[in-house]
C-alpha cells in the first residue's frame, strides 16, 4: 500500500510563511528511509535535514509542497477562518493534488488540533475523492510515521529556504520568525512599522498586535 505522510513547519511564527508538505511512498520506501535515518524534522540538524530531503525528493512516488504566506493567514483570519482550519484546507490540497490514478493510499496527518475527530471530519470535507483513501488524523505522527516524518523534513527545508530569501532582503537580523527568538523580537520592535505593509508579518498574531499597541502609545504619549 501507498502511504501519504502530511505535516507542516512553521506554523507559530510571527515572520514567514506556514509550509505544509505531503510525501507519498510505499512500504519498500518507507523501510529505506527508516534505515537512513528519516524521523522527525526537529530531531535533526539542518544540515542533516538538507542531505535527507534531496534523498526523498529523489525517492518518493511523489510529493507536494504549499506555502502559506503571511497575507493568507492573516486574511482568513479576518475572514473567521483560524489556523487548523487553514491547515485542514491546504492538506485537503495536497492530497487533491497527489491523488491520481495511485490507487489506494493510506493519509496519515499530523493534527494540528486537539479535537483529533473533529479536525479530521472537517478535512474529508475538502477532499474530492475519498473512494480510494483510508484518512488517519494522529497527534505526533512526524515521530510515529516514517512517511510523515519525511514530509516534516519538506516542509522545514521550504521553510528555511523562505527564510533565507527573507534575510537577504531584510537581513540576518530578522532571526528564525518566531517569537521565542530575541533576534525576532528585536527585529520586530524595530521594524513592525517600517514593513508593516510588506507581507512580512502576521498582522493576526498577538505578538504583532500587542507590539503595535505599545507602538502607538508611546507615540500618543510625545504629543
Amino acid at each position: 500500500m501507498l502511504i501519504l505522510g502530511i505535516d507542516d513547519a512553521g506554523r507559530g511564527p510571527v515572520i514567514g510563511p506556514m509550509i505544509l508538505a505531503g510525501c507519498l511512498i510505499d512500504e519498500e520506501t518507507e523501510a529505506e528511509f527508516k534505515k537512513l535515518g528519516v524521523k522527525d524534522s526537529k530531531q535533526l540538524t539542518q544540515k542533516r535535514r538538507e542531505h535527507l530531503a534531496e534523498i526523498i525528493r529523489e525517492k518518493a512516488d511523489t510529493f507536494e509542497v504549499a506555502i502559506v504566506y503571511p497575507s493568507e493567514i492573516d486574511g482568513t483570519n479576518h475572514m473567521g477562518i483560524n489556523l487548523n482550519h487553514v491547515e485542514a484546507i491546504k492538506s485537503a490540497e495536497i492530497i487533491n493534488k497527489i491523488n491520481k490514478g495511485f490507487g489506494k493510499i493510506k493519509v496519515i496527518v499530523d493534527c494540528p488540533s486537539p479535537n483529533i475527530t473533529k479536525w479530521q471530519d472537517f478535512l474529508k470535507t475538502k477532499i474530492h475523492n475519498l473512494s480510494n483513501l483510508e484518512v488517519s488524523c494522529e497527534h505526533k505522527a512526524d515521530r510515529n510515521h516514517i512517511a510523515v516524518s519525511a514530509a516534516s523534513i519538506l516542509a522545514k527545508c521550504m521553510r528555511e529556504k523562505e527564510m533565507d530569501k527573507l534575510k537577504e532582503k531584510y537581513g540576518s537580523e530578522i532571526g528564525s520568525g518566531y517569537c521565542s527568538d530575541p533576534l525576532t523580537c528585536k527585529f520586530l520592535k524595530d521594524y513592525a512599522r517600517k514593513y508593516e505593509k510588506d507581507g512580512l508579518f502576521r498582522q493576526t498574531w498577538s505578538t504583532w498586535k500587542n507590539l503595535c499597541d505599545v507602538k502607538s502609545q508611546k507615540k500618543l504619549g510625545e504629543f
